[in-house]
């Protein structure tokens, strides 16, 4: 195996994305635990489904920064280009007890099975309306589907629930793929962070003085006597939130739609009404996951798992998509997508535990509303280039495509 990029046993993450598929069946060979490298930064991530469900609720692996041992010893400093998606202001995302749950508590009030189902109708509403801009944007019958339908979809719902005007997404949409990029330089990241703190504390004011029907608004307000969470706090849970709220979703729309359109004889069951779309769905969350690595957990002591040790000060990252395929929980053919499978999904793509993502059913809601609404509308879509060429963007912790060329009738 000399000169394979697979044969050291440390994987060194290409920041490029060129082979996702190669990296994924890496770690997954070398599950429970496999070495990584991360722009530079040695860390150990979690490859098994039985080990990661049981490592993320194990109160030794906590989010403080403080806690990373090459943090302590000046190794790592705010110059490593991924410090902004684990240093990333106090927020749920970042803290963990009893402050994670008083952080996380409104948000989970606000996004209740209830509340989503009342946001349905305009979901559906927006999902027609950019599926007729599909039809009127396309060139020769071809459109970006991710341009056009999949990225303005979960930023207009996430957009509606947090009280952001409609004239404001492109500023987002831009400003997340800047910080996400592994193609930025550090000082433009650096000023993509700068301004969507502005615009967050802006929008923050703003809901203080005139609170509306709003998740941003409801973050601020203090309700039955309890402690009101400080600006940093709601603005940390802002940015967060905006940033997993549409990236997941469309990850998982188009990644649904890529396995369908590679996979005819699978898609052609769907539409015939012979496989449900929770179960393409839930599939597609399994073999494909919108999130490849979630950044960071540190231990504060020893950990053993098997004959393994993570260290203490360890950084210790969540390689989902490898999780998604470990044939210790899926079967030896874990490595391939298929609706068909006799028993459903039980994946983690979402997380487990405390830490497990609050805006997992709208993200779900989201494809369910869109998926079969999209086939409905075009059901001869077709890819306008070989799967092959679809490629990803240059994100580390993202399964995010630079563009997704379809044709709209076959």
């Amino acid at each position: 195996m000399t000169g394979c990029p697979y044969a050291a046993a440390t994987l060194t993450v290409d920041p490029m994305v060129g082979d996702l598929d190669g990296e994924t069946a890496w770690l997954v060979e070398r599950a429970p635990l496999a070495r990584i490298e991360l722009l530079g930064v040695p860390a150990t991530a979690v490859t098994s489904h039985a080990v990661a469900r049981r490592l993320l609720t194990d109160p030794r692996l906590v989010k403080r920064l403080d806690a990373w041992g090459l943090w302590q010893s000046g190794a790592v400093t705010h110059e490593w280009p991924l410090i902004g998606m684990i240093d990333a202001g106090r927020s749920m995302f970042t803290v963990d007890g009893a402050e994670h749950r008083r952080l996380r508590a409104k948000t989970s009030q606000a996004i209740t099975p209830r509340r989503l189902e009342a946001i349905r109708p305009d979901i559906e509403k927006f999902t027609h309306e950019l599926l007729d801009a599909l039809e009127a944007k396309a060139v020769d019958g071809v459109v970006d589907l991710k341009s056009v339908f999949a990225q303005p979809l979960p930023m207009r719902v996430v957009g509606q629930l947090m009280g952001v005007a409609e004239s404001e997404h492109p500023m987002l949409t831009r400003a997340y793929k800047a910080f996400f990029s592994m193609l930025t330089p550090h000082d433009e990241r650096m000023a993509v962070i700068a301004e969507l703190d502005v615009f967050y504390t802006e929008l923050i004011r703003e809901k203080t003085a005139r609170p509306g029907d709003d998740l941003t608004s409801a973050l601020i307000l203090a309700e039955d006597g309890g402690e009101p969470l400080t600006q940093e706090e709601v603005l940390g849970n802002l940015k967060a939130m905006v940033a997993a709220g549409h990236e997941t979703t469309i990850g998982l729309i188009l990644n649904a739609v890529r396995a369908l359109l590679t996979h005819p004889e699978q898609l052609r069951l769907v539409l015939d009404g012979e496989v449900a779309w929770e179960t393409v769905i839930e599939e597609t969350l399994r073999w494909d996951t919108p999130t490849t690595h979630l950044l960071m957990r540190f231990a504060t002591e020893d950990i053993v798992v098997g004959d393994q040790v993570i260290p203490r000060g360890e950084g210790v990252v969540i390689s989902y998509r490898a999780v998604g395929r470990d044939p210790e929980q899926h079967g030896a053919d874990a490595d391939a997508f298929d609706v068909t499978r006799p028993s459903p999904a039980r994946h983690m793509t979402f997380g487990h535990g405390p830490h497990i993502c609050p805006g997992a059913a709208l993200s779900r809601l989201e494809a369910a509303v869109a998926l079969p609404a999209l086939f409905a509308r075009f059901p001869g879509l077709r890819l306008a280039v070989p799967a092959e060429e679809i490629r990803n963007l240059p994100v580390l912790t993202q399964n995010d495509l630079e563009s997704f060329p379809v044709r709209l009738h076959g």
